[in-house]
């Protein structure tokens, strides 16, 4: 196949370091950029020499010359701008989240799969090398059955003015732990509180519970004094710590846990008083793959669209995020109370 031609709606915060991959991709050509501030989308174009820059995002999405429209834009224009570029046959990578509303991923999902596009969602964290690492030791079985995925993502601001901190810090953790699972949680729990004048959550405590014993937790904060990236998965065979500021040693990997046994042959009621086993063991910090998250997910997306492999991150596993995020969203509207999660529409 040909070049896939690319274009970039939104050069603010991320989508720079998105034009950056894309234009050095060997066979990706960047066409087109937009921005709502032209000067920003001018700057940008200079940088790599882009053909059209334009402050006009349909003038990208009508480009008989783009293939794969790239979304880095507010929150809130998600949902129209894919709708847009998958009418017009684009294939589209938006950033997260997907969309605000189940209700409106879905239909993202069910239109690209009538069109016969791909729709990919950018949940940066899954290309690095320490998630693909995590998922490596999971699916082989290193850990042993998972018990629990704990997350904290806080750090001093930055405050969004269009959606609360769990919509806008939550994702990453969010789908990571899904990317790990695999699979929609059957409850979600969440609390959250404003603080300072803010309009929206500042800080927000997400819990989700699995039909197997699972338990995931997430805590995001905008007013901590500190910046912290830290996960930590259990499992019953060993643990492992995930720390994001850690400059090389980012995943650790524990040969620890813990067995509670009865004694067979003991008939009283002693026999209900459990045996802890406790075991330690070796501390290894696994190798991982340096190469930037946005490289490897920028070629994921174009070996895709070339027939070479298969999307990593769906339309599909952006709307199981979207799930879980109205879930949390809808229980802290209602003072924490627990909201079942639907059974996901099976993808096709």
């Amino acid at each position: 196949m040909r070049q896939v031609n690319v274009g970039v709606i939104g050069c603010g915060y991320w989508g720079p370091n998105l034009v950056r991959n894309f234009a050095r991709h060997p066979h990706a050509s960047l066409m087109a950029v937009a921005d709502v501030v032209k000067e920003r989308a001018e700057r940008t174009g200079a940088e790599f020499r882009v053909p059209l820059v334009t402050d006009d995002a349909q003038r990208v999405i009508g480009s008989s010359s783009v293939d794969l429209v790239v979304i880095a834009t507010p929150v809130w224009t998600h949902y129209e701008l894919c709708k847009q570029a998958i009418n017009a046959g684009k294939h589209v990578l938006v950033m997260k989240p997907l969309a605000t509303r189940t209700d409106k991923a879905e239909e993202l999902c069910d239109l690209a799969q009538r069109k016969g596009v791909l729709l990919a969602v950018d949940h940066t964290f899954i290309f690095t090398g320490a998630v693909q690492k995590i998922k490596e030791l999971v699916d082989s079985d290193e850990l042993g059955e998972l018990y629990y995925f704990d997350s904290v993502r806080i750090n001093l601001g930055l405050f969004q003015h269009d959606v609360n901190v769990l919509w806008d810090l939550a994702p990453h953790d969010v789908s990571i732990m899904d990317h790990l699972m695999g699979c929609l949680p059957d409850e979600v729990t969440a609390v959250g509180m404003c603080h300072g004048g803010s309009p929206t959550e500042n800080i927000a405590y997400l819990t989700v519970r699995y039909g197997h014993s699972f338990l995931g937790h997430v805590h995001v904060n905008w007013l901590a004094p500190a910046k912290i990236r830290r996960t930590i998965v259990g499992g019953s065979r060993k643990m492992l710590v995930y720390d994001d500021m850690e400059p090389s040693e980012k995943v650790r990997v524990y040969d620890k846990g813990v067995s509670f046994l009865a004694d067979p042959n003991d008939s009283t009621e002693e026999q209900y008083k459990p045996l802890v086993s406790y075991r330690s063991g070796d501390m290894w910090v696994p190798q991982l793959e340096m190469k930037e998250a946005l490289s490897v997910e920028a070629e994921n997306v174009i070996s895709a669209i070339r027939g070479r492999s298969e999307l990593i991150v769906t339309g599909q596993d952006g709307l199981r995020v979207v799930r879980i995020l109205e879930a949390a969203e809808r229980s802290i509207q209602s003072s924490g109370a627990p909201v079942k999660i639907r059974p996901a529409i099976a993808a096709a």
